[in-house]
């Protein structure tokens, strides 16, 4: 297992560009210097791995601290940014924010986060957002539905289905990302919100892998639904800040990233009632140097199914699962903001993490979200005051 110290944060102050990165935000100044708002037409780059030689084109700039992507049903992209607007990308360029977004607490790691399509988005025009909701003692994970309106320009129908149970002025940890199942209900992370025994209490939603209806209903298989010893919307405790979540398209299984504190960033496979031992056990260090909880096992605690140590900084996670790589079928691609690497990490056909892969290392800044698109190429959103959405596909000349 590999790689610096976390830090949700930018550490990179006065760091000197790579030549890609550098590349794209000269095109992308002359651009807007010409009046062509966020319109990116900078040649693809080249980078070489050990399996395909990759190219990387920026579709759209001028994004501020984008949080995730989505692929709309007519190829545009709908876009979060962490300050709380939603936008459009379409034709490489950013609409005016949609109106009707709820209202965030857009301070330190909170703001406005993830968005997720509903299976039938292309006739329900259904979606989820996450974000720092406001709340009498401070703030907490929110999942807010709407419907994105004919003309785009605004959401329509906005209901809270959720709201973490306890708020707290903190402004780490929030977790937030969705995955979507087949039958169309959520599971969504919570951090444990700077206060780890959070995650080891049954009766509090921090630090926990959540899953409700897609109206904000408790499904019948989680493992509290209708017993005592838990909150009914509990998939998996002990989780402290999962920012990656994804479902295997091939098999339904669950995929966790997370982050450790100084070490210890996790990729987990969260089952109904497990305990993934935050802060009881961990492969990190508190930020002291001080030894966390009871050491790295204990019975009773799930074992990551895999770990960084130093950390990496973990964004989201995808499984990889399209035809413009076959090489990578079922392999785990995570978005890192610490080393601003693409890592993949390469799975057995039993579905067992053998060997690790990171990509793109520096080139472009911290990269904060990761999604397969349909045509199998990869969209890669840099966590930056100018954050940019990058698509990651196959040289021709490696077909």
């Amino acid at each position: 297992m590999h790689p610096p110290d976390r830090t949700e944060f930018p550490a990179t102050a006065g760091r000197p560009l790579g030549p890609a990165r550098l590349a794209m935000q000269l095109s992308a100044t002359l651009l807007l210097a010409a009046g062509l708002g966020a319109t990116v037409s900078a040649a693809p780059q080249e980078f070489p791995t050990s399996k395909v030689p990759l190219a990387v084109e920026p579709i759209a700039t001028g994004l501020k601290h984008p949080w995730a992507v989505e692929v709309l049903p007519d190829g545009a992209y709908i876009v979060t940014e962490r300050e709380g607007s939603l936008r459009i990308v379409r034709n490489g360029q950013l609409s005016a924010p949609i109106l009707g977004v709820p209202q965030v607490v857009a301070q330190d790691q909170g703001g406005l986060l993830d968005v997720a399509l509903a299976p039938d988005f292309a006739t329900s025009r259904i979606l989820f957002l996450t974000h720092s909701a406001p709340g009498q003692d401070g703030t907490g994970t929110a999942v807010t539905r709407a419907r994105l309106s004919a003309d785009e320009k605004s959401l329509e129908d906005v209901r809270r289905i959720f709201t973490m149970n306890r708020a707290t002025p903190n402004g780490e940890n929030f977790g937030a990302r969705i995955a979507i199942a087949a039958d169309g209900s959520l599971f969504f992370g919570t951090g444990d919100r700077g206060e780890p025994d959070r995650a080891q209490d049954p009766r509090d939603h921090a630090g926990a892998i959540l899953h409700v209806a897609a109206d904000g209903g408790i499904p019948a298989s989680n493992p509290h639904a209708g017993h005592a010893g838990g909150l009914p919307e509990i998939w998996s405790k002990g989780h402290r800040n999962p920012q990656g979540i994804a479902i295997d398209p091939k098999d339904g299984t669950l995929v966790t990233a997370e982050h450790g504190a100084r070490g210890g960033d996790e990729i987990n496979l969260p089952q109904p009632g497990r305990n993934y031992g935050w802060p009881v056990i961990s492969y990190g260090k508190d930020y002291s140097g001080a030894e966390i909880g009871k050491g790295t096992a204990r019975d009773g605690y799930e074992q990551p199914a895999y770990y960084w140590d130093p950390s990496i900084a973990p964004g989201a996670v995808a499984v990889y699962r399209g035809p413009m790589f076959p090489e990578w079928d079922g392999d785990l691609l995570v978005a890192a903001l610490k080393y601003q690497t693409l890592v993949r990490l390469e799975r057995d056909e039993a579905g067992a993490i053998h060997s690790e892969e990171r990509m793109l290392d520096g080139a472009f800044g911290r990269l904060r979200d990761v999604k397969v698109t349909p045509d199998g190429a990869i969209l890669l959103l840099t966590d930056e005051d100018d954050g940019a959405l990058l698509r990651v596909s196959r040289l021709p000349s490696s077909q």
